[in-house]
């Protein structure tokens, strides 16, 4: 079978972290452990996630021209990304994400996107011509709006699938959802793109079907270990998800969205492509670390291993 094309317009940053029993409160100290440092940002996460689940991987992305910036650089080496559109810069650092895990395996993440800033329209015109001879574009909102708007347009453009992973979530325009085919938010993203509070009590059916409203092509919300919904113009469907003893559910929605994209490409329907995808969700959470919970292809199509 001839590899799948997916390129990935998002984020680099390098995340560490924390195991605490609670989160702490302004002005107090706690004793942690297993500090861990490695390669993240969303973007980035799913481009690996991708190439170790067989696809043909590129990256377009800025990072700082700095000691993290290397992280990058070694890592895409190491798993077969395509670095051709990935820039450097001298202007802006590298970004970080500070997590912090609970015992139940939770997380909150503090960003600072840093280089990513610096992405925009202009920039992921220069990878259009990438773009156009993928099966897939996928990008997420860690970057400037504009620039992921920009990667679904020329997708859009060209006829290739294009994902829209809306995190961390914030209002998009109708005119930007229309030139997604495959929109993925969690229930919490889900609700802020709705412009609700990301708590708000509301059945998660009856908002995705609003949001699908809006011009999304097809509608997956994801739900964890409940699985996922998916709206499309035929109608509604529950995908049953699996079930593991968590570690960390950090990386779980970036192999998800990079199990969904190398499905969709191979030609699967999109209830197939979502259960393949809740089963690289599921075997990321069994990991301490976003990159060594990314499964490869192997292991997700083992028997028995989720």
């Amino acid at each position: 079978m001839t590899k799948p094309v997916i390129t990935v317009v998002g984020s680099f940053a390098v995340g560490m972290t924390l195991r605490t029993q609670r989160m702490p409160v302004f002005g107090e100290t706690l004793v942690g452990s297993d500090f861990d440092m490695g390669p993240g940002g969303k973007g980035s996460n799913q481009a690996v996630g991708a190439a170790r689940l067989g696809a043909q991987a590129h990256f377009a992305g800025i990072i700082g021209d700095d000691k993290l910036g290397e992280i990058a650089v070694d890592l895409y080496a190491q798993e077969g990304v395509d670095t051709t559109y990935l820039q450097r810069t001298e202007e802006v650092a590298t970004g970080v994400g500070f997590i912090i895990l609970n015992p139940e395996g939770e997380n909150g993440i503090i960003l600072d996107m840093g280089a990513n800033e610096l992405m925009d329209g202009a920039f992921v015109d220069q990878v259009e011509e990438q773009i156009a001879r993928s099966d897939v574009v996928m990008s997420v909102l860690e970057i400037p709006v504009a620039a992921a708007a920009r990667a679904m347009a020329l997708g859009k453009k060209h006829g290739v699938r294009t994902i829209l992973n809306p995190a961390p979530a914030t209002a998009l325009d109708e005119s930007v959802l229309q030139n997604v085919d495959y929109l993925s938010p969690n229930e919490t993203e889900l609700r802020i793109l709705l412009g609700l509070a990301p708590d708000e009590p509301a059945d998660t059916a009856d908002l995705a079907g609003q949001l699908r409203a809006r011009g999304v092509g097809n509608l997956i919300v994801t739900m964890g270990e409940k699985g996922a919904l998916i709206l499309t113009e035929d109608g509604q469907e529950e995908v049953a998800g699996v079930s593991v003893d968590v570690v960390d559910t950090t990386g779980a929605g970036d192999a998800f969205n990079a199990g969904l994209a190398v499905a969709l490409a191979e030609g699967k329907s999109l209830a197939e492509s979502v259960a393949f995808a809740n089963r690289c969700g599921a075997l990321a959470c069994q990991a301490l670390g976003v990159i060594p919970g990314l499964a490869t292809r192997a292991a997700v199509d083992r028997p028995g291993s989720v």
